[in-house]
């Protein structure tokens, strides 16, 4: 089963466009990617910019609406993410456990829907 485990850190409320995490946070979070690595459960991984440099696309009365941020509402925005194979959700949600993260951090672990999980009909 593949899981993704979605970064929302706190820091992404009010950083800058040219924020970047400190050289310590970047030094544990390169030895945790190893150690997924090492693992052999690692499939993909990245971080993304904050959101003030972000833009949507929404859509509605059948025309897509281009916004750029920064947004009113800029909680629980996704930080980046890891892609990791898994035996189980338990299994996934002890990796994301393990991760440095810093407080209020948040890391939201969702399963991958997989084709094979749509009825034969929609495959």
């Amino acid at each position: 089963m593949r899981f993704m485990m979605l970064v929302i850190p706190k820091v992404n409320e009010h950083a800058a466009a040219d924020f970047v995490p400190p050289a310590e946070l970047i030094a544990k979070m390169t030895k945790y990617n190893e150690s997924l690595t090492k693992a052999g459960i690692l499939l993909g991984l990245d971080g993304l910019k904050p959101p003030v440099t972000a833009t949507r696309v929404a859509f509605g009365g059948g025309r897509p609406r281009v916004l750029d941020g920064p947004f009113a509402e800029a909680k629980e925005m996704i930080g980046g993410y890891w892609m990791i194979q898994a035996k189980s959700k338990e299994e996934a949600v002890e990796w994301a456990k393990r991760a440095p993260m810093q407080d209020g951090d948040i890391i939201e672990v969702r399963q991958v829907q997989e084709i094979a999980d749509f009825p034969e009909d929609v495959r």
